[in-house]
């Protein structure tokens, strides 16, 4: 009975539980239905959806096929472009490595610009002496010039007061008394027989008295003047005794800047090194020319001095191709070095110390500007204002000659019949004077313009002073040897361009003169000396003047010179 009672209590128990499960299950599902079901009101399905096909869905992929495609290639390009990137920068990196880093380069730029500051510092220091040792070494040949040219003009009116005081036959003294004039013609004479005697053992023939440049100084005066040409040379050598070659050898500086150039060739021409360096070698170039005397025999060359060929190697280098040089601006370091310092020094000497009645003076000029106008051409990019100085001067200074040295005297005919006469030797002196002159004046034909070459000779000599001395001297050997010797001095390019029969414009009066002569040599029947004379018109081209004389006095038999 026990065991039922507790079966069916059992069971009860399991009932009630049972039933009260079923009961929360109910509750919960009652509550899930109440919530979602406002929920299901919100979402109001679409009316109505667009039909879909094949050909829709195809091109709608085709579309989308595509935008990945060009998305893809744009992809690519950049990819491709960033692989180019880092080829460059790996050649960069290449290049920088081979190259020297910028601590290299800066060590390089600093060091240069204190070479340069130390470089002009020095210069700046010894400039002053520089200067000093120029003038004192120009002073000297000034000197010497002046003491020759005042000799030669005192002699020259000692001379002609002297001969003036004879012929007039006043045996009065004059105011400085005719000893002390005597005495200084007595050492003049004393040197033209020197001078002759040296002519005479060179077998000079083509000379004449009064050629000469009477130019000779005295033993104490050339000692004097060695001994303090000596001593400025001695102090010139001293002036950068106690400064290293770097900063006073041209060559060695030309080098430092040739490395420069050669290692960063942008920033040396940026930084116009090839306007400065004229400059800066002004000083150096200077000292090396205080010895330099372009006027004497046997002068240096500039082509032979070390800063000249210095500065040469320097503009050719080597390592510049052929297709740059022209473009190098180094080029023009040595036409700006003779325009800026050698031009100028020659102008001084023209100046101060030529003589023009010095004909190996005139020659050495000549030739020193055929050389440096014809062979070291000038700055290509502009006028050259130092050569234009150096003609102005030479034209100048010719004139002042013309106007101070020349003087042929008119004698009678009766006083100068006799060659031995003081009257006759002393007129032929200066007439052959004047011929020198002459010839020295038409020496710079073709560096002077020719007109005013023309102006000088042709104006100012021939037609003023030389043409009287002809008219007065008699028909003769030497009269024919004036003529003739007048005649070689001109230029023949002034007769080329002429019209056919006509002469200068400034010979004229000459022809005219030369004209008469034959005239009265044609009727005194000196036929040779009338043939010397036709000749000399035909040489200056007055072949009207001939054919007109041929055809008065019917001489056919001279129509072939012509």
């Amino acid at each position: 009975d026990e065991s039922s009672e507790d079966e069916a209590q059992i069971m009860w128990e399991e009932q009630q539980i049972k039933k009260a499960v079923k009961i929360s299950q109910e509750t919960y599902d009652d509550a899930s239905l109440h919530k979602s079901q406002p929920a299901k009101s919100k979402f109001d399905p679409p009316v109505s959806l667009p039909p879909v096909n094949l050909e829709i869905v195809k091109k709608r992929l085709t579309e989308r096929i595509t935008s990945l495609q060009d998305i893809h290639h744009a992809h690519q390009r950049e990819y491709e472009k960033y692989m180019e990137d880092i080829e460059n920068s790996k050649m960069t990196v290449q290049e920088l490595e081979k190259s020297s880093d910028a601590a290299l380069n800066y060590k390089f730029y600093r060091a240069m610009k204190t070479y340069v500051e130390n470089l002009i510092n020095c210069l700046n220091e010894k400039l002053k002496y520089i200067n000093e040792l120029e003038l004192a070494a120009h002073v000297l040949l000034q000197q010497r010039a002046m003491t020759v040219l005042k000799r030669r003009q005192d002699e020259l009116k000692n001379e002609s007061a002297y001969i003036q005081h004879l012929t007039s036959g006043n045996d009065k003294q004059t105011n400085g008394g005719l000893e002390d004039k005597t005495q200084l013609l007595e050492m003049c004479e004393q040197r033209r027989t020197c001078r002759r005697q040296v002519r005479e053992c060179s077998g000079e023939a083509d000379h004449h008295e009064g050629m000469s440049s009477d130019d000779e100084l005295t033993p104490t005066e050339v000692n004097e003047f060695q001994k303090s040409k000596d001593n400025v040379l001695e102090d010139s050598r001293k002036v950068f005794e106690d400064v290293h070659a770097d900063f006073c050898d041209i060559r060695k500086i030309l080098l430092k800047f040739q490395e420069w150039k050669e290692k960063f060739p942008d920033s040396y021409r940026e930084a116009y090194i090839s306007f400065c360096l004229p400059k800066l070698l002004n000083p150096l170039i200077r000292l090396q020319l205080i010895n330099w005397n372009p006027l004497e025999q046997n002068f240096t060359e500039l082509e032979e001095m070390p800063w000249f060929r210095a500065i040469e190697e320097f503009s050719d280098a080597k390592n510049i191709p052929e297709s740059k040089k022209d473009d190098d601006p180094d080029g023009e370091v040595l036409p700006k070095v003779i325009e800026k310092t050698i031009l100028p020094k020659i102008t001084a000497f023209v100046k101060s110390v030529w003589d023009p009645l010095s004909t190996s003076q005139t020659k050495n000029l000549v030739q020193l500007c055929n050389n440096i106008f014809e062979k070291q051409v000038l700055s290509k990019n502009e006028c050259s204002r130092g050569k234009e100085e150096l003609m102005d001067m030479i034209v100048l200074r010719m004139k002042k000659s013309i106007e101070e040295d020349v003087f042929v005297p008119l004698y009678p005919k009766s006083t100068v019949e006799d060659k031995s006469s003081l009257c006759s030797k002393f007129q032929e002196r200066r007439f052959w004077s004047a011929v020198k002159l002459f010839s020295n004046v038409v020496l710079f034909d073709g560096i002077i313009q020719e007109d005013t070459v023309r102006d000088l000779g042709l104006s100012k000599l021939l037609n003023r002073y030389l043409l009287l001395n002809l008219l007065n001297t008699p028909l003769g050997p030497d009269y024919i040897e004036k003529c003739n010797k007048v005649v070689a001095c001109l230029p023949e390019r002034w007769f080329r361009d002429l019209k056919s029969g006509s002469t200068l414009p400034e010979l004229l009066n000459f022809c005219q003169h030369l004209l008469q002569r034959a005239c009265m040599l044609h009727k005194n029947n000196h036929s040779d000396e009338t043939r010397e004379i036709l000749l000399l018109l035909v040489k200056v081209k007055a072949l009207h003047i001939v054919e007109d004389f041929i055809e008065e006095y019917e001489l056919e038999h001279l129509k072939s010179m012509i």
